[in-house]
């Protein structure tokens, strides 16, 4: 017999201090003695949204030249490797996101090469090539020659019509990477690359007066740089649904919807979050129950929220049992929409959803690193401590919101549809 077992409420704080130094950098730390390890997290504030529309990929592409070298540090790697540590990056719509992770009483070789390629990245033109040949092939390889690949470049342009969220990182078309020069890239570098933009967080067994010196040592006297100002085109309120079918080389149909929801500190996020969880979080979730197992429409189904800073989407995304009428799939999803707009879900899949939540959150926060980026990351959407009120969110949500947002977001005239079907059919 399954017993579901409610979560008692674990109020798991991080704590942090915080310092600006003259330079514009804001300075991060958590000091987290379990571990021998510390994780320098450097996060810029400039995504794909932050691109012009006939020059776009150019964040992405960045992520990839701020591992080339400077003229001081041609090799970025083999410094972080002689010091024990490893370093990677990601990037987004709303953000260039960068960090090291060594053993802590080598961390100032982190701030060294950080301070260093924040202002000397080297942007010759044979290393800006080589990076523009793996970026437009991987754009080819993921996005272009992979079944069902891009899914993501017709979605976004059908559900977005003006704000920048209309292309994904990668960028809108190849050949805006391809026409990238030294000058453009030393443009967008000398714009977004500064320490006025930038977070530095800390995480790890150290000091925090010790990362504070440090980090006044090597970034303090840097020019801070303007601070970009961001004004980007909000989306108009969609009022009818649209609609996209394509044919492609693919084994199955593919059904995916997407509808516009708040963004990412309103509170139709934490409704939504755990709303979708409820319906694909797991194995005994309605979709896979309901569509998957009983009425074995969809070989699997999923639902998730695009999770960007500005109004993004909740997307449904299925692919399709062999002789399953695309159309009749899409009733069926609808219909279970419709039903959490009259039906509150029950008080056990709340609890659950909840206890995923808040299990997923200790899980994650066992590492440095996650706690070093979530907490630049709520630094960049306007405050740290938002890492620490974010539980409180979720674990309020109520099943009267529940209908309530429902109503709101799964609406036919919000909807955005792409029939991605084979080309036999």
């Amino acid at each position: 017999m399954f017993i579901l077992v409610s979560l008692t409420y674990f109020a798991f704080m991080i704590g942090f201090e915080r310092q600006m130094l003259a330079s514009g950098l804001r300075v991060i730390v958590h000091r987290d003695v379990g571990t021998p390890m510390v994780t320098t997290n450097i996060l810029y504030d400039a995504g794909a949204r932050d691109e012009d529309p006939e020059a776009t990929g150019f964040a992405h592409l960045f992520e990839h030249l701020m591992f080339e070298g400077t003229r001081e540090v041609p090799l970025f790697d083999v410094p972080v490797m002689m010091a024990g540590g490893e370093n990677n990056a990601f990037t987004n719509n709303d953000l260039t996101n960068y960090y090291i992770t060594l053993p802590a009483n080598n961390i100032e070789t982190a701030f060294w090469l950080e301070s260093d390629r924040m202002r000397g990245l080297d942007l010759a033109g044979e290393r800006l090539d080589n990076q523009k040949s793996v970026v437009t092939e991987e754009f080819r390889q993921r996005y272009l020659n992979q079944p069902y690949g891009d899914l993501l470049l017709l979605l976004r342009p059908l559900a977005y019509r003006v704000h920048p969220y209309r292309w994904p990182a990668i960028g809108m078309d190849i050949s805006h990477i391809e026409k990238a020069n030294s000058v453009s890239a030393r443009r967008f570098y000398d714009r977004f690359y500064t320490p006025s933009n930038a977070i530095l967080s800390v995480a790890g067994n150290v000091d925090p007066d010790r990362v504070f010196r440090l980090a006044e040592k090597w970034f303090g006297t840097m020019a801070p740089g303007e601070r970009p100002e961001r004004k980007l085109p909000p989306e108009p309120e969609q009022s009818e649904r649209r609609e996209l079918t394509v044919h492609r080389t693919v084994p199955a149909a593919h059904l995916v919807m997407a509808f516009h929801m708040g963004d990412r500190l309103s509170r139709d996020f934490y409704i939504l979050d755990l709303l979708t969880d409820i319906l694909a979080g797991c194995d005994s979730a309605r979709f896979q129950s309901i569509l998957v197992r009983q009425k074995e429409l969809f070989s699997d189904a999923d639902i998730y929220l695009s999770g960007e800073a500005d109004p993004g989407l909740v997307i449904f995304s299925g692919r399709l049992s062999n002789g399953t009428d695309i159309r009749k799939a899409e009733e069926a999803v609808i219909t279970e929409f419709d039903r959490l707009a009259r039906e509150h879900v029950t008080p056990a899949e709340l609890d659950k959803a909840r206890n995923r939540y808040e299990s997923h959150r200790l899980m994650s926060y066992m590492s440095a690193s996650n706690k070093a980026f979530s907490l630049a990351y709520h630094e960049v959407l306007g405050d740290a401590d938002g890492i620490n009120r974010e539980n409180e969110q979720y674990m309020s949500v109520t099943e009267d919101e529940m209908v309530s947002v429902s109503q709101r977001t799964f609406r036919p005239e919000n909807t955005s549809v792409i029939y991605y079907l084979p080309e036999n059919r």
